[in-house]
């Protein structure tokens, strides 16, 4: 029997970016003591509290079909979360609540494109984001954000693919793999290639807890797009819920309406006692979230300083997120070859720039999510592995 193409087609026919991160892991089910510094996953859990209100409420019986939108008090906490901190009015029907992020980022792709369609993404990208377009039966096209502009995407360059008769675009900020924030001034260049070419515009915003320098500013809040704009959210990161797979988007009512047929069709929504202790969790306040965050930021402060005491790695600028992507270009090595050499030789995995685009080849993305002291050793021996190189 023939398998779809739509399935069989999902990675393009290529690697879907995840091959040194394998590598690590079968070396670690091996017994190899490996010091991973590859996915963004916290080293902290979700916090006790949290836990203890799912536990209360899966006792308390939550735990039959929930609303196949969300909860109506989960989505109300988050239409008052996102109104609040964007301006726009929000409220419950703008929202539905999704199996994670990624559940989102497929449910948006679904709403926004037809067979066929070209998608626009921004390069560097997070690795499933190609994979996700190609699910749905879109035509995934890259926009390359250059490392001599700070990774910060050019409206020209957008503008230039929109052109072809692109339906979509697929930004993040606090970006994942570079940490960069994208700026007022690209948003706004964003804003206006997508009006000007009748772009809905998906906006990845799950890291917008973790902003180190400048502001986060979602592109739902800039004039005349909200009506075009799905955002995507999730508990992952703000709140160290990863496994427990909550997220939403928030958009236009008749978008929303539409993908709650969606889910009734396929995912049939989000278990009632994780939707309640994601409530609860939101519900706590931001101290919560700079708690959940705060190692991140520290961790950042001590890498720069270790960064600071060489001259062959240079530091993408670390604006948001819970990852360094660093320039390895003096080493003379790709970032396949450098992360697969420091693999072998050190026993350290990172992920390779190449992972996430062909915009961030000669990088290697590091995630700072293991203890302090664990960390900046292997970013030390990472700096004088890469210097070695680069006296070869």
């Amino acid at each position: 029997m023939k398998i779809s193409h739509r399935v069989t087609n999902i990675n393009g026919g290529g690697s879907d970016g995840w091959d040194v991160f394998l590598k690590a892991r079968g070396m670690i089910a091996e017994g190899v003591a490996v010091t991973e510094l590859t996915i963004g996953e916290h080293d902290i859990r979700t916090a006790a509290p949290i836990l203890q209100e799912m536990h209360r409420s899966a006792m308390g019986g939550h735990t039959g079909y929930a609303m196949v939108p969300g909860i109506n008090t989960l989505r109300d906490t988050v239409a008052a979360r996102v109104q609040a901190r964007t301006g726009v009015p929000t409220t419950r029907d703008n929202v539905i609540i999704t199996p994670g992020g990624q559940a989102a980022l497929f449910a948006a792709h679904s709403v926004a494109c037809d067979p066929g369609d070209t998608a626009l993404y921004i390069d560097p990208y997070y690795a499933t984001y190609p994979g996700t377009i190609r699910a749905v039966s879109a035509v995934p096209q890259s926009v390359p954000a250059h490392a001599d502009n700070a990774f910060q995407p050019r409206a020209a360059d957008i503008a230039q693919a929109a052109e072809q008769g692109a339906k979509s675009l697929l930004v993040n900020s606090p970006n994942n793999p570079t940490g960069v924030v994208y700026s007022r001034e690209t948003l706004d260049g964003i804003a206006q290639v997508c009006k000007a070419h009748d772009l809905w515009l998906i906006s990845d915003e799950v890291y917008d807890t973790q902003v180190w320098t400048g502001d986060h500013l979602s592109p739902r809040a800039l004039p005349g797009m909200a009506d075009r704009t799905l955002v995507v959210g999730s508990m992952s990161k703000s709140h160290a819920m990863t496994g427990s797979r909550c997220g939403w988007i928030v958009g236009p009512q008749d978008v929303i309406a539409n993908l709650v047929n969606l889910a009734t069709n396929t995912t049939y929504g989000v278990p009632g006692y994780i939707q309640d202790a994601a409530n609860f969790a939101l519900n706590q306040g931001p101290q919560v979230e700079a708690e959940v965050s705060e190692p991140f930021r520290r961790r950042r402060e001590k890498a720069m300083a270790v960064l600071a005491k060489q001259n062959t790695i240079s530091l993408v600028p670390a604006q948001g997120a819970m990852y360094l992507m660093l320039d390895i270009r003096a080493t003379g090595l790709s970032g396949d070859d450098f992360a697969n050499d420091l693999l072998d030789t050190h026993h350290i995995a990172v992920m390779p720039g190449e992972s996430f685009g062909q915009a961030a080849a000669g990088h290697i993305r590091v995630a700072m999510t293991i203890d302090d002291d664990r960390f900046i050793a292997a970013l030390e021996t990472l700096c004088d592995f890469a210097a070695g190189l680069a006296r070869k």
